[in-house]
């Protein structure tokens, strides 16, 4: 059975904000529509994307990394989480502010495997899939690849039991 192509995984209806919708209107799309993510576009172009990820950020605890005095000099311990991306991401009110950026989009047709292993090695979710012309087409989710992951397994396990109908196989 052929990989899937990312064109028939995605989800086509996709909504975007600008870099100067409120983090309220964000909020709200992404809830309505029961996105993991939501491109941030501007002049046609995607220049951010805001996931589920950068929304929680907004509302957990700030880690001040704690200064230590030495010999007169003052130096700031690394914690391991990034101060200023974390500080940024509190205290941010419009997506322009919220978003990650750059972005990584897929082609459309992309394959499963090729989808996978950019959510994978770059950890991101969701990715936004792009024409020829890097015009948005849709986007695909973690999740949206677990369905189809689903019914290929499902599909498989059929074909091997020979139930499948004649026609699928």
């Amino acid at each position: 059975m052929p990989d899937p192509l990312v064109t028939e995984i995605m989800r086509r209806d996709v909504p975007t904000v600008s870099p100067d919708d409120s983090i309220p209107t964000v909020a709200r799309i992404m809830a309505e529509h029961g996105l993991a993510g939501v491109p941030v576009v501007e002049n046609g172009e995607i220049v951010g994307i805001i996931t589920e990820t950068d929304m929680i950020a907004r509302e957990a605890t700030v880690d001040v990394p704690p200064v230590i005095p030495v010999l007169g000099a003052v130096f700031v311990a690394d914690a391991g989480r990034d101060f200023k991306q974390e500080l940024r991401q509190v205290l941010a009110v419009t997506a322009g502010q919220l978003m990650t950026s750059p972005v990584y989009n897929i082609k459309a047709s992309a394959t499963l495997e090729q989808v996978a292993t950019l959510m994978v090695d770059k950890r991101v979710n969701p990715v936004p899939v792009v024409d020829d012309q890097l015009n948005l087409v849709g986007i695909v989710s973690r999740a949206d690849l677990v369905r189809v992951i689903a019914r290929l397994d499902e599909l498989a396990d059929e074909q091997a039991s020979g139930t499948l109908p004649s026609a699928e196989r």
